[in-house]
């Protein structure tokens, strides 16, 4: 088998994923960017609360965030069907739904911010630095819902291109902002660790309106604000995005544990975990990315009736996946402290940091198999398939193991990070086993 797939699918699936890659690049980038300048505030405790305060605010977008995959695969699947008056019914969907979703959930996280830090960190400093970048973030969570219902639609209508200029500018906002209320530039007031939070709220409006208008303009003749969603769209939207968004929770509520379990170890292993989790992002990301690719292609061609061109298109994008992201990861495993160094002056935690960031940087081929099918799998409806497996490797084992192999026998840091390895590499062998088997080809959507 060649390492990459035949010239003509690989240049549908660059033209297709490399907007996506990009746009989920310049995510990753803009986490680091964020974690660099609070960095530079060269206070332990801020790193730490905005890293806390940073993966709350995952749990509580996990809960609008598989509505992008939802609207991306019923959107695709419409596509494949020729039906182009339906194309954006999907996304009328998913933003009603987001919004209903969205404003209880912002009103109780902006409401109980302080008690939410206060049960991941007895550390006073880390809880209110952390406590008040939540409550900001927390904000968003509206402007959140609709930019995941927006993406699904450009991804899945194959004009990825849309999606990745309006985040470039959302990202570019965001830095500008977040800079000028960490540092008080521009006459704006000096906030440090939590100016970071309320300059990306900002930025997520900002994104959203960019998506709103763009829509507006080019989707009217696909249905977009043209229909009264329908009942029986709605329920389809809830049966695909329910579980993938229930998945995202728990994987968030996961990753917020994890935190919680190095933080048992010591505040200077929790902010090294944020530096590297947040480098670790910077190659998941593109990866999912070109997972989201997948997304679309699965979807279309079963669509259109073409189930082995489906099965085909997964392989094809994990190979595409793989040879990515272990060019990407180079660096990591070559130079890990001149890039630490980027992030942090601190010594111990550049020492700290050193092999789990090889670790990373040597493991993430490995993880693509799970990064693009667990995507191409939500395409293909198989969204209940999807969470079982990824909640029942990291709940069942790999947090178990890892507070086991942690604070109770005190194997540190760099123990939890290779834990952290072998249970993606668990995950990608169980996908790749599920992808053969074919059952999600025969899924209606």
């Amino acid at each position: 088998m060649a390492l990459l797939p035949a010239r003509d699918r690989l240049r549908s699936i660059v033209w297709l994923g490399l907007p996506i890659m990009g746009g989920m690049l310049s995510q990753s980038l803009l986490n680091l960017v964020d974690a660099a300048m609070v960095g530079s505030l060269g206070d332990k405790q801020a790193l730490a609360g905005v890293g806390l305060g940073g993966y709350l605010n995952f749990m509580a977008i996990a809960m609008v965030m598989g509505l992008g995959a939802g609207v991306q695969a019923m959107v695709a699947r419409r596509r494949g069907q020729g039906l182009d008056s339906e194309i954006a019914r999907p996304l009328n969907e998913g933003l009603l739904i987001g919004l209903l979703m969205a404003i209880p959930l912002t009103l109780f996280c902006w409401t109980q911010a302080d008690w939410l830090v206060g049960l991941l960190t007895e550390d006073a400093a880390v809880r209110e630095v952390g406590s008040a970048y939540f409550a900001w973030r927390a904000l968003a969570i509206v402007a959140v819902a609709a930019n995941f219902a927006f993406r699904g639609y450009w991804n899945g209508i194959r004009r990825s291109g849309m999606y990745l200029q309006i985040l470039i500018c959302m990202h570019l906002a965001n830095v500008l902002v977040s800079y000028a209320l960490i540092f008080g530039k521009f006459g704006l007031p000096e906030m440090g660790a939590e100016g970071s939070g309320l300059g990306t709220c900002i930025a997520m409006f900002f994104g959203a309106a960019l998506y709103f208008f763009a829509t507006l303009k080019d989707g009217r003749e696909h249905g977009f604000l043209r229909a009264i969603p329908q009942l029986r769209t709605l329920q389809s939207m809830l049966r695909l995005s329910l579980p993938n968004s229930l998945q995202q929770l728990l994987f968030a509520t996961g990753i917020t544990t994890l935190f919680w379990i190095i933080g048992q170890i010591g505040t200077a292993e929790l902010a090294v975990a944020h530096i590297l989790i947040n480098l670790a992002l910077f190659l998941i990301l593109p990866g999912v990315g070109l997972g989201m690719a997948a997304t679309t292609l699965v979807s279309q061609s079963l669509g259109a009736g073409k189930p082995e061109d489906a099965y085909r298109w997964g392989w094809d994008v994990v190979r595409v996946a793989g040879c990515a992201l272990f060019v990407m990861g180079m660096p990591f495993w070559l130079v890990p402290e001149l890039v630490l160094g980027l992030f942090t002056r601190d010594p111990e935690l550049i020492a700290l940091g050193i092999w789990p960031l090889r670790i990373t940087g040597i493991g993430m081929s490995l993880d693509a198999t799970a990064l693009v099918l667990t995507q191409a799998l939500l395409g293909a409806g198989a969204s209940r398939t999807v969470m079982g497996i990824n909640l029942g490797v990291q709940w069942l084992l790999f947090l178990p193991l890892a507070w086991l192999a942690g604070p109770v026998l005190g194997g540190g840091l760099l123990t939890v990070w290779l834990l952290q390895s072998g249970y993606r590499a668990i995950n990608s062998t169980i996908f790749a086993i599920m992808w053969r088997r074919r059952h999600w080809s025969r899924i209606n959507i």
